[in-house]
C-alpha cells in the first residue's frame, strides 16, 4: 500500500463520508474484502478486478479494498448488454468480478503481468468499443489537488447523482475522501421525486449533465433547490445557449467544465461568479494541466485562432489498457477549439463530427445550439448523411415538442440564425435520442436509423 493510499484507507475508516448511506457498513465491507485480497496477493502479478457493483457502498467498499490492497481494479457499467461484456472479458480476463449478481473467483491468469497496479476507468461506449484509460492514485489524487487549488478550498462536498463506475463520479468520491469532506449518493430519479437529504447546498458541489441540468429547470422548487448549491458542475456533453441561458437567469451558480476519462476529469473549468456575469466559454485551465491549441500545420495556434486541442496534465492517464502512451509528448484530442488572450477556452465542436456538405465545412454544435433555440425541439443531434450530390445531407434527428411541429417552421425560425448551407436538408422525427448516462449521442446508432428512415 503506498502512502497516499494509506492516508485514504486511514481517512475512510475514521471519518464519516457519507451521508445518508452506512458508514460503517462501507468500512466493514471494506475491510472483510481487503483481508480477503490479501490472502490471494501473489508476487507474480496484481490481481485483476472487475467491479460492476450497483450498490454504491458495495461499490466503494470494493474500490477502497482493490486500491489498498494494489490490485488492478476495472470500473464496469453493470448494465453493459452481452455484446460489451464480451468485448471487456476477452480484454480483460479477470482474476475477480464483484457485482452483476455474483461474487466470483476465477483461477489466477497464467500469464505474468509486468503492469503495477492501476484504476481502470471505461470510456468509448458510445462508439461501440470500450477502452479502459489506465490511471493510477497518483493521477486522480492530482486531478483533486488542481480541483482544490482552482477553487480555494481545503475540503471538497460532493453530491453525486452521477455513476461511479464514470469518472465523473468517481472523481467526486475521490475530491470528498482526499480532502476529508463528505458524500451523498442519490440516483438522478430520486432528485426529481423530491427525495432529498437535509444537508446545506451551500456547502456542497453538484455535478450533473446538460439533459439532467434541464430537467431539473422545469420544476421551480428543484430549480430553487438548485440555486442554493455553492457550486453546479456541467459537464459530460456540450450544453446549448437556451439552458445557459436558463440557468443564468434563475441564478444558478454554474460551473461549465471540459475534460475527459483520460485527463480524470475537468482540466477546465468556468468559474461561477464568470458565469453568472455573462462570460460565455469552459472557462481557465486547472492548475494542475496545460492546453495547447494546434493548426493543421502543427504550429501553436495564436489567441482567438481555432484548432486542435492539446492537452498535458499530470492527472493524463498513462494509456488504454494494456498499452502505454508516451507522456513526454501532448495528447491531441478530436475536440476543436480556441483560447483567448485571458486564457479561456472556448469549444466548437469535435474534428471528427465536422460535416463536409457541398464543400462547406459544418460543425453540429452550432447547428444544435440554434435548433434547441428555436423552443420547437426539446432534443436533437445533427449528422451527415452519405449523398451523391452534396457528398454529405446535413440531417436533423429531433424530438418535436409536440406533435404539431413540422420540420418546415423550424426551417423558417433558422432562416435568421443560420447560413443556408447549415439548415439541414433532411429532418427525422423520434420519441427519444439514443444517449448514455452522460448525456452524450451515440451518433452511429443514429447513423444506422437515419440512412434506414431515408431510404422509405
Amino acid at each position: 500500500m503506498t502512502p497516499g493510499q494509506k492516508v485514504y484507507f486511514h481517512n475512510l475508516i475514521h471519518h464519516d463520508l457519507l451521508i445518508g448511506d452506512d458508514n460503517q457498513e462501507l468500512q466493514q465491507i471494506a475491510t472483510k474484502l481487503y483481508a480477503e485480497l490479501s490472502q490471494l496477493l501473489t508476487d507474480i502479478q496484481p490481481l485483476k478486478i472487475i467491479l460492476a457493483e450497483r450498490e454504491p457502498v458495495k461499490f466503494l467498499a470494493g474500490f477502497i479494498a482493490a486500491c489498498a490492497a494494489n490490485c488492478q481494479v476495472f470500473l464496469c457499467n453493470p448494465d453493459w448488454v452481452e455484446q460489451e461484456w464480451h468485448q471487456v472479458f476477452n480484454l480483460v480476463q479477470p482474476d475477480i468480478i464483484w457485482g452483476m449478481g455474483n461474487e466470483t473467483q476465477f483461477p489466477l491468469s497464467p500469464v505474468p503481468c509486468p503492469l503495477s497496479p492501476l484504476i481502470m476507468i471505461p470510456t468509448g461506449g458510445s462508439s461501440g468499443k470500450i477502452k479502459f484509460a489506465m490511471h493510477t492514485w497518483e493521477t486522480l489524487t492530482a486531478s483533486v489537488q488542481g480541483f482544490t487549488e482552482y477553487f480555494q478550498l481545503q475540503q471538497v462536498n460532493s453530491f453525486c447523482i452521477l455513476p461511479l463506475y464514470h469518472v465523473s463520479g468517481l472523481m467526486q468520491f475521490m475530491r470528498a475522501v482526499i480532502t476529508g469532506g463528505k458524500l451523498v449518493i442519490l440516483p438522478f430519479k430520486s432528485i426529481e421525486l423530491d427525495q432529498k437529504y437535509q444537508i446545506n447546498p451551500q456547502e456542497f458541489f453538484i455535478s450533473l449533465v446538460p439533459t439532467q441540468l434541464q430537467r431539473l429547470l422545469q420544476n421551480p422548487e428543484l430549480t430553487a433547490w438548485l440555486a442554493k448549491f455553492k457550486t453546479v458542475l456541467l459537464g459530460g456533453a456540450p450544453a446549448w445557449d437556451e439552458l445557459l441561458e436558463k440557468a443564468k437567469f434563475h441564478g444558478i451558480r454554474l460551473a461549465p467544465t471540459y475534460g475527459m476519462t483520460e485527463t480524470a476529469s475537468q482540466i477546465v473549468t468556468l468559474k461561477p461568479d464568470d458565469f453568472l456575469s455573462g462570460k460565455n466559454s469552459s472557462g481557465q485551465i486547472l492548475p494542475h494541466a496545460q492546453v495547447k491549441i494546434y493548426n493543421s500545420q502543427k504550429e501553436v495556434s495564436p489567441a482567438n485562432i481555432i484548432g486542435n486541442i492539446s492537452i498535458q496534465a499530470t492527472s493524463l492517464a498513462l494509456g488504454y489498457y494494456p498499452n502505454f502512451w508516451n507522456n513526454q509528448h501532448d495528447f491531441v484530442v478530436d475536440d476543436l477549439g480556441f483560447l483567448d488572450e485571458q486564457g479561456y477556452l472556448t469549444l466548437v465542436g469535435r474534428n471528427s463530427d465536422k460535416i463536409i456538405s457541398g464543400g462547406e465545412n459544418i460543425y453540429p454544435t452550432e447547428v444544435e445550439s440554434a435548433i434547441l433555440q428555436t423552443q420547437k425541439v426539446t432534443d436533437v443531434c445533427v449528422i451527415g448523411i452519405p449523398d451523391l450530390d452534396w457528398g454529405q445531407a446535413l440531417t436533423a434527428v429531433y424530438i418535436p415538442k409536440n406533435t404539431n411541429i413540422n420540420p418546415e417552421e423550424i426551417k423558417t425560425a433558422l432562416k435568421s440564425q443560420l447560413s443556408k448551407f447549415k439548415i439541414p436538408k433532411y429532418w427525422i422525427s423520434l420519441d427519444t435520442l439514443p444517449r448514455n448516462a452522460q448525456g452524450k449521442v451515440n451518433r452511429q446508432t443514429l447513423q444506422k436509423i437515419a440512412t434506414e428512415f431515408l431510404k422509405k
